[in-house]
C-alpha cells in the first residue's frame, strides 16, 4: 500500500492526512469480499457518478488483467469466453436502479428509495459506501439507517464538515473542502487508489 499511497499523496498532497483512514477502507473491503459480501455504493449527482464508477472499476479489470482461476476456467464448456472474463468483486450502484427507485419515489417516498434499496439487498457484513459532498443528503443519510440497523458495515465519502453521514457512517473520508465540485474531484483518486490497491491484494500473483 505505501507505494500506492506515495503516488496518490506525490500528485494530491493535501489528502496526506487521510493515510489512515483509506487504508481502514481497504481493510474492511478486502474482509468484505474474501468473505464472499457485496459492496453496495450510493450517491446524488455527481456523487451518483462517483458511486457508480467506484463499482465499474471494481467488476472487472481496472490496472491488472484479472484472468480466471484455472479452477474457474474448467467451469466453462466454451473456453475462448472462460478467456476473455476477467475476475471481479460484487459491487452494485444503487444509484443506477432506475425502475426500483422511480417506483418507490412515486408509490412511497423518494428520500427513502435508497434506504429501500439497502433494506432489500443489503446483508449482514455487507459494506455500503455512500457519497455525500455536504454529508447531510437526507435520502444518503437514510441509506446508513437501514444499513446500521441491518449490521452492514458503512462508510462515507464527504467534504471536511462533522456531518450527519459522518455521524452514521462507521468510518468517514473527508475531503478537505466544502465546496462540491472540489470534494468529488478529491474523491476521485481516493477511490482510485482504494481500487488499485484491493486489486493488488487479490490477482497481484
Amino acid at each position: 500500500m505505501k507505494l500506492q499511497f506515495s503516488d496518490l499523496i506525490k500528485r494530491y498532497p493535501q489528502l496526506a492526512h487521510l493515510e489512515a483512514d483509506i487504508v481502514q477502507v481497504i481493510n474492511i473491503l478486502e474482509d468484505t469480499f474474501r468473505e464472499d459480501k457485496k459492496l453496495l455504493t450510493v450517491g446524488n449527482g455527481g456523487s451518483s457518478a462517483d458511486a457508480e464508477h467506484l463499482c465499474g472499476e471494481l467488476q472487472k479489470g481496472f490496472l491488472l488483467k484479472r484472468p480466471l482461476s484455472e479452477s474457474d476456467k474448467s467451469m466453462f464448456k466454451n473456453s475462448e469466453l472462460a478467456n476473455k472474463l476477467q475476475g471481479g468483486f460484487s459491487a452494485i450502484s444503487l444509484s443506477t436502479m432506475h425502475a426500483s427507485i422511480s417506483a418507490f419515489s412515486n408509490d412511497v417516498d423518494p428520500l427513502l428509495a435508497h434506504a429501500q434499496q439497502v433494506w432489500s439487498l443489503g446483508k449482514r457484513d455487507d459494506t455500503l459506501i455512500a457519497f455525500s459532498t455536504s454529508g447531510n443528503s437526507k435520502n444518503i443519510c437514510h441509506a446508513l439507517e437501514v444499513a446500521n440497523t441491518k449490521n452492514l458495515n458503512t462508510i462515507a465519502f464527504t467534504g471536511s464538515k462533522e456531518s450527519e453521514c459522518s455521524k452514521l457512517a462507521d468510518l468517514t473520508i473527508m475531503a478537505p473542502s466544502t465546496i462540491t465540485h472540489e470534494v468529488q474531484e478529491m474523491h476521485l483518486p481516493i477511490y482510485h487508489a482504494i481500487c488499485i490497491e484491493i486489486e493488488r491484494r487479490f490477482f497481484n500473483s
